[in-house]
């Protein structure tokens, strides 16, 4: 004959703790602030970090030479098509100044610590109204 006795009742354990760190995908981690960029200006914050400080007339120095900055591509069909690699967003040619027939090339390594600014790029003209 089964039991009469009460079943215990399930709502009184406590709730379970929730332990491991909030995973990006969960829903449990802390959400944007309002304002706080548009997905297109944060790309470009990105690329702007992975950039770092080099710009047209910049030299860098870092484990591989010093190297004077040529130009800068930004746009991503021409920055694979120079790295010769699909997911490239952007491209810097630059020229090895260590070497007196150092070709330009292009190159898309992210700035890191490793990387030294010896010359900030020179500002871009400021150009007068026209009369």
């Amino acid at each position: 004959m089964p039991s009469m006795a009460a079943a215990p009742a399930l709502d009184t354990r406590p709730p379970l703790s929730v332990h491991p760190e909030p995973h990006e995908r969960d829903g449990r981690q802390e959400q944007p602030q309002p304002g706080s960029g548009h997905p297109h200006t944060q790309r470009v914050a990105r690329i702007l970090g992975e950039i770092g400080p080099r710009r047209p007339g910049a030299i860098y120095q870092n484990i591989d030479g010093r190297f004077e900055v040529l130009a800068l591509i930004t746009t991503p069909a021409d920055a694979a098509e120079l790295l010769r690699r699909g997911s490239a967003q952007w491209a810097v040619i630059v020229r090895d100044t260590l070497r007196p027939d150092g070709q330009p090339f292009a190159v898309g390594s992210v700035w890191t610590t490793s990387d030294h600014l010896i010359r900030e790029a020179p500002a871009p003209a400021a150009y007068a109204p026209a009369a």
